[in-house]
């Protein structure tokens, strides 16, 4: 399948992002046992709970890709999806402001962040694989462009497997955060969170690059192999 490995990539740079974001969640994940196997075990089941959760969202939007797959508008929404993505970065704060909805204040994200808070108290490792499918939900603009390759997959199969590697993306970074502790504070993310425009600009630019259709391997295709994640057959 062609371009699927934008997902992994987009999740393990993306990752970066999810570190200085969310680390502070994975820092304070209850410890369940006192082995270090069994920790790491609950580690593994609050980062699956995440990759299933993406799976589940790309599925969902993998429909609405196949309704643009039908009309035709892969190629323009690609080309809308970078140029917001490079805007994003390049303009300056109190115009995003202005343009970019407070995705964060839209109704239920409070009693979300309000579940995760509850869980933590549980301490066991049904409350660490929960807490893992309730943060994949959270506000997270990474997310959402991963989101975004999932509606350009075409189909749901394609848009599930385009996030649960988006996902397991993230793994490695957000695997060692929660494992790292205190040895992991804020200053350590704060220097990732510095090279993230760069890689979102990136990115911008990759969806661009798809919505121009310059017949690239890989990079471009021709408007005939634009969908993300398509097979090609023969008859």
């Amino acid at each position: 399948m062609e371009y699927l490995w934008t997902a992994f990539t987009i999740g393990l740079f993306g990752s970066l992002h999810c570190v200085g974001m969310c680390g502070p969640i994975a820092l304070a994940l209850p410890v369940v046992g006192d082995s270090p196997t069994t920790r790491i075990a609950g580690r593994l089941l609050y980062n699956f709970g995440r990759i299933v959760t993406y799976a589940v969202l790309g599925l969902l939007f993998g429909i609405l890709g196949r309704a643009v797959d039908i009309a035709g508008a892969q190629q323009g929404l690609s080309l809308i999806l970078g140029i917001l993505l490079i805007a994003a970065v390049i303009l300056p704060q109190r115009w995003r402001r202005a343009l970019l909805p407070r995705i964060d204040l839209l109704p239920g994200v409070g009693r979300l962040r309000a579940a995760v808070a509850r869980l933590f108290r549980l301490r066991s490792m049904s409350a660490l694989a929960l807490i893992g499918l309730l943060n994949g939900l959270l506000p997270c603009g990474f997310v959402y462009f991963g989101i975004a390759g999932a509606v350009l997959a075409g189909t749901p199969g394609n848009g599930a497997l385009y996030m649960a590697l988006f996902g397991l993306g993230t793994l490695p970074m957000m695997l060692a955060t929660s494992l790292a502790g205190n040895a992991f504070g804020a200053a350590a993310r704060k220097q990732l969170l510095r090279m993230v425009p760069v890689f979102a600009i990136a990115i911008g630019a990759l969806f661009v690059l798809r919505g121009l259709a310059l017949d690239i391997p890989y990079i471009s295709p021709a408007d005939s192999s634009l969908q993300l994640g398509a097979e090609e057959c023969c008859h």
